[in-house]
């Protein structure tokens, strides 16, 4: 983490920013806390790459975030893609990247790395079961927090079952030394077996400290992942993963197990040394290293408790868009924007209290589901009937 720097906003979306966290290929990334204290991590969009490729990938990048949920997905908070400066906001995962993990302490033992794969499969079975492709799945962006791993960063994700995507063929996007063959060579209609490619290089990385394939290029990584008479570098890797990792890197997708598959040989390798998979994720989370978070500044007595400008509440419950009612859609939507779905608005559901005669100043502006819309209906109606 670094301290902000003279040219960094101190706000965005009403999230009060608190340091840089990093850097990526499309922007720089804070540590931002909402006005309750609620820390986020917000990737700001770079101007130098604002095209209209960008703001595509990004659009994708928040749809697919809307998409995904689960333990070990780093989850939606908030986000505006019309900014000028286009925003993302997630929750902040206290912990380190595997990368940097691998760099500063060597690489993890045989129980630690079984464990980091056999919870990483699950947290990309959610993944897919949602219908969507990491497909930029690489130690950057495994996350090890106190409570485990997880994955961030769905800037290349996309539908499973969608035909096009935002780059042409023949066009290689994403991070090679992870890549399988097929997305190498600038094939875009992957399926599953491309994340459990990349998640085979990740655990190899996490082992051993390499990856299967190296160069002086990125030309030359993919010429030697493509190349049949090359196979994968797994010098120095357990013996009791030796077997499950070549499939996982297996050149053909057909041939590589599928993600129950890796995490139930990856248990088997636990069970074997004696282990519960509790144990051994306990094991994975001791070797966690403590992450000193800042907060926020403490605000002078001058500047009082007004919320900060332009904010409009934390709600990750913004996911639910299908819940709005009719009346309170956007009139002025984009020609090539998509209809809401229809869901049950809260006229329907038979609870007649009146709404609060003043709009709460935290909940102003957000378009509230309807339970949302529903519990602040009565919380309205009680606090005005208390008798304290």
């Amino acid at each position: 983490m670094e301290p902000l720097r003279d040219d960094d906003p101190r706000t965005v979306g009403g999230f009060t920013l608190v340091c840089r966290i990093g850097a990526g290929g499309m922007g720089q990334v804070y540590l931002g806390e909402s006005a309750a204290g609620q820390q986020v991590a917000i990737k700001v969009i770079k101007s130098s790459v604002l095209d209209e490729d960008s703001r595509a990938r990004f659009l994708l990048e928040v749809d697919s975030l809307k998409t995904v949920y689960g333990p070990f997905i780093a989850s939606f908070v908030a986000a505006d893609a019309d900014a000028e400066r286009p925003w993302l906001a997630v929750e902040f995962v206290p912990g380190q990247d595997l990368l940097t993990i691998v760099d500063e302490r060597g690489p993890l033992p045989l129980v630690e790395t079984a464990s980091l794969g056999a919870l990483l499969a699950e947290g990309l079975g959610t993944v897919h079961e949602a219908g969507l492709l990491h497909r930029d799945l690489k130690p950057q962006n495994i996350l090890l927090a106190p409570y485990g791993p997880k994955v961030i960063d769905f800037g290349l994700a996309v539908l499973a079952e969608r035909r096009t995507t935002l780059t042409a063929t023949g066009v290689v996007v994403g991070s090679v030394l992870c890549m399988p063959p097929e997305q190498a060579r600038g094939e875009h209609e992957l399926d599953r077996s491309a994340d459990v490619y990349a998640l085979g290089a990740c655990l190899l990385h996490a082992a051993t400290g390499h990856y299967p394939y190296n160069g002086p290029s990125w030309q030359a990584v993919a010429l030697k992942i493509e190349d049949p008479d090359t196979p994968p570098d797994l010098n120095g890797l357990p013996s009791e993963l030796q077997p499950l990792i070549s499939a996982m890197l297996a050149l053909d997708p057909a041939t590589r197990p599928p993600l129950a598959e890796v995490r139930d040989r990856l248990v088997d390798v636990l069970t074997a040394r004696g282990l519960t998979a509790a144990q051994a994720k306990r094991r994975l989370t001791d070797r966690t290293p403590e992450l000193m978070v800042p907060e926020a500044p403490v605000p002078s007595a001058s500047e009082g408790t007004a919320l900060p400008e332009g904010w409009t509440g934390y709600t990750p419950t913004v996911v639910d868009v299908a819940a709005r009612e009719d009346d309170e859609a956007p009139q002025d939507r984009r020609p090539d924007s998509r209809p809401e779905e229809e869901g049950p608005a809260a006229a329907d559901i038979p609870y007649d209290a009146p709404a609060p005669r003043e709009p709460d100043p935290i909940t102003a502006g957000v378009r509230l589901t309807a339970p949302l819309r529903i519990a602040e209906r009565m919380r309205a109606a009680y606090a005005r009937d208390a008798r304290f």
